[in-house]
């Protein structure tokens, strides 16, 4: 019995020995498991250097970056940088230099649109000046209203045609070419704050659409016409088209 607990100590001791010297050697060998993590993890990373770059990301010139002419057209500025961009859209770099060329060829092209415009409007005014005198009076009692009002005006003479027309079996376009002049009169005179003006210049355009019409009328085919139009119905058709360039284009 004495021996028994004399011997359990130095197994006890052993054994505790034994357990320190594993937990030591444990602690020793968690920084090389942890080295050797990280080593594997570095070795596992992707390597990009496979991805095709753009040759021609450090050009200036943005018709030869995109390699096209500086006549080419706007298609083929539009397929070549959907091109380039298909075959390099995996690199940041080269994707945002294509998109900088293109946007520059688009604000050019722009700009050279805006100043042919303005080129155009200065050409048109610079051969008013230049015409003669009569031809720039004649200019002056001209005006271009918005287009809405334009439309506005060509719906109701339009709508004045078609009912004639569509009446011309029961009776004649008196009426309507009435209504017509009073339309005439109103939006001039709503223009020029003058009525006396106003029905001077309807009633102009009123004889200017009938001395038309009694010219031109007899002059079309025969075949063209229908059997229920009669010279009077196709002369109102000259009076609301005068009309309606009087009460529109004239001040």
């Amino acid at each position: 019995m004495a021996a028994t607990l004399i011997l359990k100590p130095t197994l006890s001791s052993a054994f505790l020995g034994q357990k320190l010297s594993s937990r030591g050697n444990s602690k020793r060998s968690e920084p090389s498991r942890l080295f050797s993590k990280g080593t594997k993890c570095a070795t596992d990373t992707a390597y990009g250097g496979n991805v095709p770059k753009f040759s021609r990301v450090n050009v200036w010139d943005p018709y030869k970056r995109l390699g096209i002419s500086r006549d080419a057209s706007e298609e083929e500025v539009w397929s070549s940088r959907n091109f380039l961009l298909n075959q390099y859209a995996n690199h940041e770099r080269s994707a945002e230099s294509i998109e900088a060329a293109f946007e520059k060829i688009l604000m050019k092209s722009f700009i050279n649109r805006k100043k042919t415009k303005i080129n155009l409007k200065t050409r048109l005014k610079k051969q008013v000046e230049e015409s003669p005198p009569w031809v720039q009076n004649l200019l002056s009692f001209v005006e271009l209203p918005p287009p809405v009002i334009i439309l506005r005006r060509l719906f109701l003479f339009g709508f004045m045609a078609c009912w004639s027309v569509m009446n011309s079996a029961e009776a004649g376009p008196a009426f309507q070419v009435a209504i017509s002049f009073g339309a005439c009169v109103y939006f001039l005179n709503d223009k020029t704050k003058s009525l006396g003006r106003a029905a001077l210049i309807g009633f102009g355009g009123l004889v200017a659409g009938w001395f038309c019409g009694s010219l031109l009328v007899p002059m079309i085919p025969s075949f063209l016409l229908q059997p229920t139009w009669s010279l009077e119905l196709l002369t109102s058709l000259f009076i609301y088209v005068s009309l309606f360039l009087s009460c529109t284009f004239l001040k």
